[in-house]
């Protein structure tokens, strides 16, 4: 099965480094197939025949392992990716000032987020199986935003792993590659 993995807080501003190539060596001696990556901030594919549960053990042993910081991450498998993609609302596909994807890590408290956040002007918010999809059409809005005064303050903006529209993208189409 394919599966997408998109690490949290890597490679962004100095801190936290992961080197993708040597990640994937390290996905490919714990017996993953086909490790790849697209762009440098921890996006990843690979194949297994596991469980999704003993996966998450061996990435989570991997990183404790491998690294001396806390790298939390999501994983999808290629039909959960798909199935999210092919729910979209229509107005996901607009013309927008900024889109963002949220995606829930595991300790996500998505519900609460839900009663804490409502979009204002021009924004508009989705909340969808394994992400939440943010829009906003007009720049003039984004000072007031929902997004821009709200959610990055709450602790549910610590349990996502943010992508922006064109990542989602690419990730939609590579996941089957």
């Amino acid at each position: 099965m394919n599966y997408v993995l998109l690490l949290r807080g890597i490679n962004v501003g100095g801190d936290h480094k992961v080197d993708m190539a040597e990640l994937k060596n390290q996905l490919l001696d714990a017996g993953f197939d086909q490790p790849r990556s697209y762009i440098n901030s921890g996006n990843l594919f690979f194949q297994s025949a596991l469980s999704e549960e003993i996966i998450r053990e061996y990435l989570t042993h991997l990183f404790e392992q491998h690294y001396d910081f806390p790298i939390p991450f999501v994983m999808l498998s290629e039909a959960q990716l798909l199935a999210e993609a092919q729910a979209l609302p229509d107005w996901w596909e607009e013309e927008a000032y900024r889109k963002n994807v949220l995606f829930y890590l595991p300790e996500a408290d998505v519900a609460l987020a839900q009663e804490q956040v409502a979009a204002t002007g021009s924004e508009r918010l989705y909340f969808g199986d394994y992400a939440l999809f943010w829009t906003i059409a007009e720049q003039k809005d984004y000072s007031r935003s929902a997004y821009h005064k709200q959610l990055g303050k709450l602790p549910f903006y610590k349990q996502v792993s943010v992508r922006n529209a064109n990542t989602f993208k690419k990730l939609v189409e590579k996941i089957g590659e």
